[in-house]
């Protein structure tokens, strides 16, 4: 093994639109391929690293993982982080080639084991898929007389029966109006990339929650836009702050999670969504609603949509079966002006022609004979008593001075550690004791809270939540202790 002693000088901008962990990825993807690094030799560990560079530890952790998810690096717990990519011998060299296009930021593959606990991942449980009710739906479909066109190929808008069921509740319901038309995507990811590619250019502005789901900042990024973070509170993105964004950037496009935000769990109230649609009316900035947790409101009462309001006619709305039932089948739709539908439409069919049509035509099928209605039912009590358990536990086990949210729905909260704990570096505790979470550094936009963690709760049971907190609060108050204790046992320095 060679650890890495040479003098590491990174020509870093803090005033370049390009955040410090990439150009430090850049630099160290630079050094692997031009061969200044070979394989098998080690990187400084990020602490050593950060105060040689004097950046925040955090920023050279999100630069590794980049690097690692790139298979130019390894890292190893306890052993530090290795050069694995590098030069070929012959042939085309990949690395060189891949990285002269910079790969968006991504959450790391967290490998549990049969017993532990993940509170890492945002989806339902697979314990409540009503497994006999959907077999029944698939059987109908395949005995049915029209099964042979669902097997043939279709519109890129979607299966048309289903199309037309989703298209009519949504004007039941209020959220679809004369001039809006519907188009069935693979779940609510391409519908945000279809929205990305249609309506951003390189060097727009976009406003994002502040912080946000990274799959979304991601595409929003990898678009070329400029991203403009906005802070989320108990009651949703900050109208106010946002208000004075738009008046002074003029962005193109804003993306809101109106119910049970994805990470924190909160919910834009009735008066911040009155607010938030009065000021994009007076910029002129494209609204996407994003409610897809919108369904999973386990107390209080409903509020309506952007788009069921004053002034939200314009509102892109955003909805998807992946949340309430089979994540797996990527179900999801966007409703919106006929005009920018039939443009989503002609860049979806570029994309990938239409999605898949039996996955359509059974959950059609799962909603007409009143399966779904009465799953809802089921995840909506599953999602109380689950919510209950990770409230109480945080109540109950987290050290004293943690903030936490109290979302009345959806599927995650957001939690904020006392000072000085880093919860990225208390990941690798957690791990070791076969619980995990993500750290609010994977969520940022351009406020980093190292103090911060995700804790997604629909895919457990109550006890595992209990187990879990339980692991946590004991991971997290022990070095609080130990961390203030040595604080005290430094001597205070003289003023002079």
């Amino acid at each position: 093994m060679v650890v890495v002693v040479m003098t590491i000088k990174p020509d870093l901008d803090p005033n370049s639109e390009v955040p410090i962990y990439r150009q430090l990825y850049g630099y160290f993807s630079d050094l692997i391929a031009n061969g200044r690094l070979g394989r098998g030799e080690k990187l400084p560990a990020t602490r050593e690293l950060a105060g040689l560079l004097g950046l925040n530890r955090a920023t050279i952790s999100a630069a590794y993982e980049l690097l690692e998810a790139e298979g130019l690096i390894s890292g190893h717990v306890g052993r530090g982080s290795f050069v694995t990519g590098g030069r070929s011998r012959g042939g085309i060299d990949w690395t060189a080639l891949l990285v002269r296009t910079e790969p968006a930021p991504v959450m790391p593959a967290i490998a549990m084991g049969e017993r532990g606990i993940s509170f890492a991942t945002s989806r339902p449980s697979a314990q409540l898929f009503p497994l006999d009710a959907f077999r029944a739906s698939c059987d109908e479909v395949m005995s049915g007389p029209e099964f042979a066109s669902v097997l043939q190929l279709g519109s890129p808008s979607g299966y048309e029966p289903l199309r037309r069921y989703l298209l009519d509740e949504a004007r039941r319901q209020g959220v679809a109006g004369r001039e809006d038309d519907l188009l069935i995507t693979s779940g609510c990811q391409q519908a945000l990339d279809l929205i990305t590619r249609v309506l951003l250019q390189p060097g727009d502005r976009a406003v994002l929650e502040d912080p946000v789901y990274p799959g979304l900042r991601n595409l929003v990024a990898g678009a070329g836009a400029h991203l403009i973070g906005v802070p989320v509170g108990n009651e949703g993105m900050d109208v106010d702050h946002l208000a004075r964004v738009l008046a002074r950037e003029q962005p193109a496009l804003l993306v809101v999670t109106s119910n049970f935000q994805n990470p924190t769990g909160a919910t834009l109230s009735a008066e911040g969504r009155r607010v938030l649609l009065r000021s994009v009316r007076e910029s002129g900035v494209v609204v996407v609603e994003n409610d897809i947790y919108g369904e999973l409101r386990y107390y209080g009462e409903a509020l309506p949509s952007l788009k069921q309001l004053e002034g939200g006619e314009d509102v892109i709305l955003l909805r998807s079966f992946s949340k309430l039932t089979f994540p797996g089948l990527r179900v999801g739709w966007v409703i919106g002006p006929r005009p920018l539908i039939s443009r989503l439409a002609q860049a979806k069919q570029l994309a990938d022609l239409h999605s898949d049509q039996f996955s359509q035509a059974v959950l059609l099928r799962f909603a007409e004979t009143g399966h779904l209605e009465a799953h809802r039912q089921r995840v909506l009590a599953a999602g109380t008593e689950r919510l209950s358990a990770v409230l109480a536990g945080c109540e109950r086990h987290l050290p004293p001075g943690t903030a936490f949210t109290r979302p009345q729905g959806g599927m995650n909260l957001w939690v904020k550690l006392p000072e000085p704990l880093d919860a990225g570096d208390l990941l690798p505790r957690a791990l070791r004791e076969n619980v995990a979470y993500l750290p609010g550094r994977y969520f940022t936009v351009s406020r980093p809270e190292p103090r911060a963690l995700r804790l997604s709760f629909a895919g457990l049971t109550p006890e595992e939540i209990r187990e879990g907190l339980s692991i946590l609060g004991r991971i997290f108050s022990s070095e609080l202790k130990s961390t203030r204790a040595a604080d005290e046992r430094v001597p205070a320095s003289a003023v002079v």
